[in-house]
């Protein structure tokens, strides 16, 4: 089939306008670059799947070159849904401005029209001539060196495309059976180095006892700058053994960010604040039945299994760097201006680690390696320390929702009214002004930490989805933007959406209990929206929705439905729970429409993953702090869900491959969460608003009602 192109090239290519920044194709070769990196999403095999479908040839004749700022065409950050909806819309793009060009000099070469050239695995023909010639043989006759912006004509797609298909992913295998990670990779003469740091970024080091901490069994160097201090050794185990000593003979300064901690809602509603509406239409009808309520979520920690880890090779006058970053070309330019170095004397290469869906560690252990290579002048591996993960490394933003709305007599909603209280969910390397780099805050001369600020609609940061997907005649959004935070904040997996659609779609089940009406039928009465109906009508279905238990019988079952950043995938979630002494899972059922499905099992992989995070951020995570710094610094302080509470999932995938794809990676994050609650509601016959559910707050819940 032929597919239509948009009037407009896709914002990547706008920033990488040259064909040759794409492609390159020599007498044995055919290859694309991506900056779009594989976190273990699947990405890199959907992108794949594109070029091939786009350019004609197999995948055993494509190879892909991803996240190398020597070669990679600079797409920003691998976040926020848009890997396949921009990087994967700017591949198509791409390639079929390539396929024009050789189909042309195919013809030319064939002494055919164009019109009659059709390509098989990388070969063109005919309908006119028996032979064939290959993008191998006309490469020495095709400039690539030619501007994008012209939309391409492309070709037609054959039945047996590659989009569409579950293609096998090109990382697991490695990953699965040979040293796949950055953690395994080996530099000749590499050193390791570990951190020394206290237990909250605004810590700061003592006297710093230099000739002890080299004497220590294991430790060969020791990289002191300002409040940035490190030990550096040729043998692992032994330096990690020296680290305990080491902390011995170390003091560390009071946290002055760390209020005394209380409940998040008392928490955010008491720091100061700056207001805006975020959204105003309609007016507001008298209601008979009115209801307020107010939802909170707590600072959530990435909780990464892998640690973060990078390696740096200094050589003269250049840096070379290996991270497992989500934006390549912005941590390079962020370690070019630290370091005080020319952009194009640093090189920072995609490795595979531990993917997590936002701003976790990996940019700053990068920093710490690249840092500590440039004052040894040896290449160094740093990975960083458990404790140092979940203490340092950037947290997600607690966030406060309330809501006031409106039923009237027949039973639809007639107002609606919504409060945000949250700090800012992006502080990424290279996102608004100055550094965002821990360890460049620590060397002495410190680099300005940059002040906060936060993300706009339609994406948003803390009102990402805080606007209702209904038709409700009034909605009135306020976003009260806290620019200070106790703790450190940056991204984690769909910001904002995460607490916005989880109190959006509790107090929708709240209002249908009003106006006793059937949760599902209730949302359906003020859906408009075509897509966001099929897919809560196809996890009715699959769920068994019309047999639910009685409610208060310590069985429940919960729905939610959401459309990410209101313009990305579709995702409608019905959740299954028993609750007696603590919330037990049992069953997730979800439909999914994100347009025109790449890779059918990536995208499945995609939202399974999604639901399963969110439980364990629904049922455990929480980031505490006390005096010292942050206490949750451990997996018995700070647990995850564990292999044996992760439920049965079913996932049904609505595929419209006549419509572009949509961002999907976070679409499940904020519907599981909701579900969650309402199934906990449903079960117990009360409610709990306050997330994470631990079995003390569903003991307190059953206490007090």
């Amino acid at each position: 089939m032929m597919r239509m192109f948009a009037a407009a090239a896709p914002a990547s290519v706008l920033a990488n306008e040259l064909l040759s920044d794409w492609i390159a194709i020599s007498s044995e070769r055919l290859t694309i670059f991506s900056g779009k990196v594989e976190l273990g999403q699947g990405i890199n095999t959907a992108i794949r799947q594109i070029a091939c479908d786009e350019l004609g040839v197999a995948p055993d004749q494509l190879e892909l070159i991803a996240g190398d700022t020597a070669r990679s065409p600079d797409e920003g950050y691998t976040a926020g849904s848009q890997s396949v909806e921009v990087g994967g819309a700017s591949m198509r793009w791409v390639c079929a401005h390539a396929f024009d060009l050789f189909r042309n000099a195919a013809a030319t070469n064939l002494g055919a029209a164009v019109s009659s050239i059709f390509v098989e695995r990388g070969e063109f023909g005919s309908t006119s001539t028996p032979n064939r010639v290959s993008y191998w043989e006309l490469a020495p006759f095709v400039q690539l060196a030619v501007v994008l912006t012209e939309t391409p004509v492309g070709r037609d797609i054959p039945n047996e495309a590659s989009v569409g298909t579950p293609l096998r992913r090109d990382d697991l295998g490695c990953k699965l059976l040979c040293a796949a990670y950055i953690h395994d990779f080996v530099l000749p003469g590499m050193v390791h180095a570990r951190m020394l740091r206290g237990t909250h970024p605004s810590q700061r080091v003592g006297e710093v006892p230099v000739d002890a901490l080299r004497a220590l069994d294991g430790v060969g160097e020791v990289v002191h700058s300002g409040n940035f201090l490190a030990l550096v050794g040729p043998n692992e185990a032994r330096l990690v053994r020296a680290l305990d000593k080491a902390k011995k003979l170390l003091t560390w300064s009071q946290s002055d960010e760390l209020p005394a901690q209380t409940d998040t809602v008392s928490l955010l509603q008491a720091m100061p604040h700056a207001s805006s509406v975020e959204h105003s239409a309609g007016a507001a009808a008298v209601g008979a039945l009115q209801h307020a309520a107010t939802y909170s979520r707590p600072y959530l920690a990435h909780a990464s299994i892998g640690p973060a880890c990078a390696i740096a090779s200094p050589g003269e006058g250049t840096l070379q760097v290996w991270s497992h970053t989500q934006g390549p070309h912005m941590l390079r330019n962020q370690l070019a201006l630290a370091l005080r170095m020319g952009k194009d004397k640093v090189v920072v290469t995609h490795l595979h680690g531990s993917g997590c869906y936002g701003h976790n560690g990996a940019d700053d252990v990068a920093f710490d390696a690249a840092f500590i290579a440039t004052v040894i002048g040896k290449p160094v591996r740093v990975q960083w320390m458990r404790d140092e993960e979940l203490s340092m490394a950037p947290f997600g933003s607690a966030s406060v929702v309330s809501i006031v709305g409106a039923v009237d007599e027949s039973g639809r909603v007639c107002d609606w009214d919504l409060q945000v209280w949250s700090h800012t969910h992006i502080a990424r390397p290279g996102w608004g002004e100055g550094v965002n780099l821990l360890g460049a805050w620590a060397i002495d001369p410190p680099m300005p930490r940059p002040p906060s600020r936060d993300m706009s609609l339609p994406a948003g940061g803390g009102q990402r989805n805080a606007v209702a997907i209904y038709d409700f005649p009034r909605q009135h959004v306020t976003y009260h933007f806290i620019e200070q935070s106790p703790v450190r904040v940056s991204a984690i997996r769909s910001l904002g959406a995460y607490a916005n659609t989880f109190a959006i779609e509790s107090f929708v089940d709240e209002l249908s209990d009003l106006a006793q009406v059937d949760p599902i039928a209730f949302r359906l009465l003020h859906l408009g929206d075509s897509r966001a109906r099929g897919v809560l009508e196809r996890v009715r279905d699959m769920c068994g929705w019309a047999s639910r238990p009685e409610p208060g019988s310590g069985a429940g079952l919960g729905v939610a439905v959401g459309r990410y950043k209101n313009r990305a995938a579709y995702c409608a979630v019905v959740v299954s729970v028993a609750v007696e002494e603590k919330v037990r899972v049992d069953r997730v059922w979800a439909a999914v429409d994100a347009g025109a499905v790449i890779n059918p099992d990536g995208l499945l992989n995609q939202i399974e993953g999604g639901i399963i995070q969110s439980l364990s951020w629904s049922l455990k995570e929480e980031v505490k702090w006390n005096a010292e710094g942050i206490a949750t610094n451990h997996w018995d302080t700070y647990p995850i869900l564990n292999f044996d509470e992760i439920p049965e999932v079913e996932v049904t995938l609505i595929d419209r491959p006549e419509m572009p794809s949509l961002g999907s990676g976070e679409a499940a994050a904020g519907p599981t969460a909701a579900a969650v609650g309402n199934a906990v509601a449903h079960a117990l016959g009360a409610r709990c608003r306050h997330l994470p559910l631990t079995p003390e707050r569903i003991s307190d819940l059953i206490m007090n009602a």
